[in-house]
């Protein structure tokens, strides 16, 4: 019997710690990383081994910002503001339930494994009542899947009747909140190693949730002993908001209520002031980058080259597929690097680290940068092999062509040494299906709402 499951060799290897290898391999056995080096790999007999000729090998992909439920509303308010766009949007959403939730996150978890993602976080804040069990239905999608997931126990208790953007149909009691958030805590939070599923508590942004449940969700997370998350300073509006009904900026807002910490990550985090970011660099504050999701709504360009240099983490996330329409995880870093470019010139950011975004830093936001993000030994495998070979082969940097060019093929994912994608194919589900049941879901979620 061999002492390895799996062998890549024959790859470029950009682990993101340490040397890049022209030419190598990675032995992976019981589901983590146990050797990789230059040159051929040891002969072990039993192993399965995979000649990744023309492939670029990197960590897996870290998607830290989604809402995966926006898959059955892509499309939609194409040329609205923020706010225009959940205005318009609050009404739709209203009307989803279990299944909807389940089939658009099976949807778009999917999409993301066949773009390179092993690990996604979920940010879900809309629990309409009498609508079954939303959460765990996103759950049940993600281990269908086969990807690490992160589902953020979002919330907002703050309508329009209390001064709130969202109407109050969409809104719950805050007891009510907490109470469920510490139960799907409690019920899936896994903190074991090589964990598939790990919870945080995420109530939805300061313009949709009180005082109140913002400070008892800050005290119940670390009570848990889980991480924060929430939007934060994505537009103007929301700034002006802010200062006007709370009388200070969102990231004052948000220190007062206790929400500055290393176990906190903000989405977005675009209008921040100078003595802000040296803030969030203090706390160790993190930040979600969601670059084509705020070009696409219009809400400005984050300033990650200057979160970068001031130590802040910042990871990347797709965000919603009703803001970011069939956005995948390495078009992120591809974006990331164009818009900081657009406005900071050449060397505002690079491709490796616009790779180290999308791997390792998203990985520290998630809490998890010991057990993944980076090709190392004893880290789990979690694995993205693109072709490169072809026309890519022009470009002499690979990892200049996996960032810089059009999402490369991909050859193979694996997670924790399990096969999720092979040969641009899901694996672990049928793909066509998942493809049909996101359209179902759209579906589904017009009809309930001319219904209402």
């Amino acid at each position: 019997m061999s002492a390895f499951d799996t062998i890549l060799e024959n790859a470029y290897i950009a682990p993101v710690v340490g040397e890049e290898i022209a030419n190598g391999h990675i032995v992976i056995g019981n589901g983590r990383i146990t050797a990789l080096g230059p040159g051929p790999a040891p002969e072990s007999e039993g192993a399965q081994r995979i000649d990744a000729t023309g492939c670029l090998v990197t960590p897996g992909l870290v998607n830290t910002h989604h809402h995966l439920y926006q898959w059955a509303t892509q499309g939609l308010f194409q040329d609205a503001t923020l706010f225009e766009w959940l205005t318009g949007l609050y009404r739709l959403w209203a009307g989803m339930d279990a299944e909807v939730v389940h089939d658009a996150a099976g949807a778009g978890l999917a999409w993301l494994a066949l773009t390179g993602c092993s690990t996604a976080s979920d940010h879900h804040y809309i629990f309409p009542t009498g609508r079954g069990d939303l959460f765990d239905a996103e759950v049940r999608a993600a281990a269908a899947v086969g990807l690490r997931f992160h589902p953020c126990r979002g919330s907002m208790d703050r309508g329009q009747s209390e001064g709130g953007l969202p109407p109050d149909e969409v809104v719950e009691r805050t007891d009510d909140i907490l109470t469920a958030t510490a139960e799907v805590v409690d019920r899936y939070h896994d903190l074991s190693f090589d964990s598939m599923l790990r919870v945080a508590v995420a109530p939805c942004s300061p313009f949709s949730v009180s005082e109140t449940l913002l400070r008892e969700s800050a005290a119940l997370a670390r009570d848990k002993g889980v991480r924060l998350h929430t939007h934060l300073a994505e537009t103007l509006d929301e700034d002006r908001y802010c200062r006007t009904h709370m009388g200070c900026t969102p990231v004052e807002y948000m220190e007062k209520l206790g929400w500055l910490g290393a176990d906190v990550w903000f989405a977005h985090a675009i209008h921040l002031r100078d003595w802000e970011i040296r803030r969030l660099a203090d706390t160790g504050t993190g930040i979600a980058h969601c670059p084509s999701s705020n070009a696409r709504l219009g809400a400005g360009i984050a300033r990650v080259s200057e979160l970068l240099a001031a130590g802040v983490p910042v990871g990347l996330g797709v965000d919603g597929a009703a803001s970011s329409e069939l956005t995948s995880m390495a078009g992120e870093m591809r974006q990331a690097v164009l818009l900081q470019r657009a406005v900071r010139g050449p060397t505002a950011l690079g491709a490796r680290q616009a790779l180290r975004l999308g791997t390792l830093d998203g990985a520290r936001n998630l809490g998890r940068d010991t057990e993944i993000g980076s090709i190392e030994v004893g880290k789990l495998a979690d694995l993205a092999v693109w072709r490169i070979d072809g026309f890519r082969a022009a470009v002499a940097d690979p990892v200049c062509a996996l960032v810089f060019g059009p999402t490369p093929p991909l050859a193979r994912l694996l997670v924790g040494g399990r096969t999720v994608v092979a040969d641009g194919e899901l694996r672990t589900a049928a793909q066509d299906e998942l493809a049909a049941a996101g359209v179902r879901a759209r579906a589904r979620l017009l009809r309930e709402e001319g219904s209402r």
